[in-house]
């Protein structure tokens, strides 16, 4: 009888698994499948799980195969329904199944490091930092001593919801013997009251809760009408069934605020993941959900691979976010597959938004979604704001700001209030230019210019990362008239503190917030009192902010005249988005639209009917052209040193799939290129790309299964890297 092998799902992209022996004096059987193994791979060595079993041939005699070095887990690591939800995303993206493994676990289990024990830490005072509460100065240090006196000790999960930054003052209090680390589980916070629903809310918690099983909601509310009340009546309701919860949101600078929410109004601590915290601090998530310690879960887009046991409701929260795309490695849509798991688990799923995808309001459509409306804001005395547009042209700007906006800035200050002026753009200025020649400053890696930074002094690639000084002088024709052109962050903030010299101003965006806990803190630095917002679309994403009564878009032009057919959409996004940042509390707001296009129609649309006419005209012109969500497409890339090598190998990857397609292919498969990426050179490397795009999911999917094995197999293949995009949301 032939020896079985291990077949063994390397964390790498190849189209197979690989066959591995059992370790000396043990016997391959059904029970290695689904744990982790360390295998040998070249010279090291490689952790990777087991998933299915084979037979040594005469061609591979046992000689041959080496063994297995080390079995890591007793029992298979994943639960059966995540194990399918991978394996679908494997199917479905065309990746291999290794990688998709390996993309969906924490740092730690990636490793071959065992699951974490369960931990309860949590902190309190000391009998010397009970005496000294009178004495300590006022500052963070303080206000946790304070928190810790008034709960008798708290668990660090709780902390984390009531007081974001915390950590840095336990050590300080640590330090002078105040405050003491305590392994014994502390209670977590007393739910406090909260407002009760309104009619609209509780219509929806009810609608979702009225049919057992799997269903699949949107929930379609303007900014501020309290959807996350929604969900936390949800989830109060999911754990009173003895079931955990699972709430995606899109940004790491969100968790800690959704959590904070959530936390006063449940009574279990809220677990967050996301990579913005440390490597164990996500195993010891990832690890009590799956044993059911964790009831609730906040995490951004690799979160939707938790283990889920006693699963009762999936949110997915602004689901028309791209974040929600992983652009690199495993190109997955984590709403998407946060759909799948509810299938496949039998819970039902909520998608919310303001300003639903385009793809969710299709599935609307076609009675995919049910939908759910919150058309009012919920707090009292709150509306939507006002909006105004300034028409630009033949106007006098100071550093892009039109005489209007300043005006309105200057009378939010004198009323004690805040406003938020949005610049989709970081840096100081998007280009170097010579006023006398005409030179812009290229990267020598990219197909783009350089953005200047640190108030014109630096210059730096935001696709490569190159860096470089800026130049005395042109390279071109030795002026000396090199002037920034256009505003970043960087140019507005500068401008506004030489206007408002005695107001508070406070630039959000990536430069600014990369520490931990940045976006928190950077959004903590204004408090209640008047002050400035100036930043990128950070600052759009479900903040309240309840002193912020303005928001100004300092420029819509780029996005009116993109060339990606998404743009509207995201155009209606964004600023519906924007808008619903400002007078979110009692006091009303108002929204500034500087553009030199006032009379543009997507403008008008908005002005008029709101995101609802945009959306619904939108989807009327991506019908007639047959565009998804009316045709489902994928994008073939490949990147090489030399263009040549990019072409062949999509070349060669379109007469494969003309030669295996043939006939079989019903709806008009058909493909576009090979074609230079809109960005045809980044970071050294040339861009090509081929769109295959068919009428029939169904159609696309068995038409790439067929063609992908011969891909790998190709000679030109291994001059380049290539890639699949399932469902692409960016073409560049």
């Amino acid at each position: 009888m032939p020896e079985l092998t291990l077949q063994v799902a390397l964390p790498r992209p190849l189209p197979r698994p690989f066959d591995y022996l059992p370790p000396p004096g043990q016997v391959a059987d059904a029970g290695w499948i689904g744990c982790r193994v360390r295998v040998p791979l070249g010279r090291g060595s490689e952790v990777a799980p087991v998933v299915g079993l084979g037979e040594a041939g005469a061609a591979d005699a046992p000689r041959r195969l080496r063994p297995v070095l080390e079995r890591l887990d007793a029992a298979p690591l994943l639960t059966p329904e995540l194990e399918a939800c991978l394996r679908f995303a494997s199917r479905y993206y065309h990746a291999p199944f290794g990688e998709v493994w390996a993309t969906a676990l924490p740092g730690p289990l990636r490793a071959g490091e065992p699951l974490p024990e369960p931990r309860h830490r949590g902190w309190r005072l000391t009998e010397a930092g009970r005496q000294a509460l009178g004495t300590l100065r006022e500052g963070r240090p303080r206000a946790l001593a304070l928190v810790l006196a008034e709960a008798g000790g708290l668990a660090e999960a709780a902390l984390d919801a009531r007081l974001p930054g915390w950590r840095e003052a336990a050590r300080r209090l640590a330090a002078r013997g105040l405050a003491e680390r305590t392994e014994a589980a502390l209670a977590p916070l007393p739910v406090a009251g909260t407002p009760p629903l309104n009619a609209a809310q509780q219509a929806v918690v009810e609608a979702v809760r009225a049919q057992p099983g799997f269903t699949a909601h949107l929930l379609d509310g303007v900014t501020g009408s309290g959807k996350t009340e929604v969900y936390l009546e949800l989830i109060r309701r999911c754990l009173a069934e003895g079931r955990q919860a699972l709430l995606l949101v899109p940004e790491i600078g969100l968790t800690a605020q959704t959590i904070a929410r959530l936390q006063r109004g449940l009574p279990v601590p809220v677990q967050a993941l996301h990579s913005g915290l440390a490597d164990g601090e996500r195993a010891r998530a990832w690890t009590a959900m799956r044993r059911g310690e964790g009831r609730v879960l906040v995490g951004t887009r690799s979160a939707v691979f938790t283990p889920l046991p006693e699963a009762g409701l999936i949110v997915v929260d602004e689901e028309h976010d791209t974040s929600y795309k992983q652009q690199d490695g495993i190109r997955y849509h984590a709403r998407d597959l946060a759909l799948f798991r509810g299938r496949q688990l039998g819970v039902p799923v909520l998608l919310g938004s303001a300003t639903p995808s385009l793809e969710s309001l299709r599935g609307v459509q076609t009675g995919r979604l049910q939908r759910h409306g919150l058309p009012q804001r919920a707090r009292p005395g709150a509306s939507a704001p006002t909006v105004r547009v300034l028409d630009l042209r033949k106007r006098r700007l100071e550093a892009g700001l039109s005489g209007e906006l300043l005006d309105a800035i200057e009378a939010t200050l004198a009323r004690g209030e805040q406003a938020l002026v949005f610049r989709n753009r970081r840096g100081y200025a998007p280009v170097l230019l010579c006023h006398d020649c005409g030179w812009s400053t290229p990267c020598p890696r990219c197909d783009a210019p350089l953005t200047v930074h640190a108030g014109g002094r630096r210059l730096v690639c935001h696709h490569c990362g190159h860096r470089a000084a800026r130049p005395l002088a042109c390279p071109d024709c030795g002026s000396l008239a090199l002037q920034p052109q256009g505003q970043g962050t960087e140019r507005l903030e500068e401008a506004l503190a030489a206007r408002f010299p005695e107001a508070r101003i406070v630039r959000v965006d990536r430069d600014t917030t990369a520490v931990k806990n940045g976006l928190a803190k950077k959004l903590a630095e204004l408090g209640g009192g008047p002050g400035i917002y100036v930043g990128t679309q950070m600052l759009a994403k479900g903040h309240d902010l309840p002193r912020l009564t303005l928001a100004a878009v300092v420029s819509l032009d780029e996005s009116l005249f993109s060339a990606d057919f998404r743009a509207g959409e995201r155009l209606g996004q964004l600023l519906v988005q924007v808008a619903g940042r400002a007078g979110r509390a009692d006091r009303p707001g108002q929204l500034l639209l500087q553009t030199h296009h006032p009379e543009h129609p997507w403008l008008a649309l908005l002005l008029s009917g709101g995101y609802a006419a945009l959306a619904a005209t939108l989807l009327a012109e991506r019908e007639a052209a047959a565009l998804p969500p009316f045709a489902h497409w994928a994008l073939l890339r490949a990147e090489a040193r030399e263009a040549s090598a990019a072409s062949a190998f999509l070349e060669a990857a379109r007469d494969h799939l003309r030669a295996v397609a043939g006939s079989e292919t019903p709806d008009g498969l058909g493909w576009a290129g090979p074609l230079p990426a809109p960005m045809a050179r980044r970071a050294g490397l040339a861009r090509m790309q081929l769109l295959l795009r068919a009428g029939r999911r169904e159609a696309l999917q068995a038409a790439l299964a067929r063609a992908m094995p011969g891909w790998y197999a190709l000679p030109e293949a291994r001059r380049v890297r290539w890639s699949i995009d399932i469902d692409p949301i960016d073409l560049y």
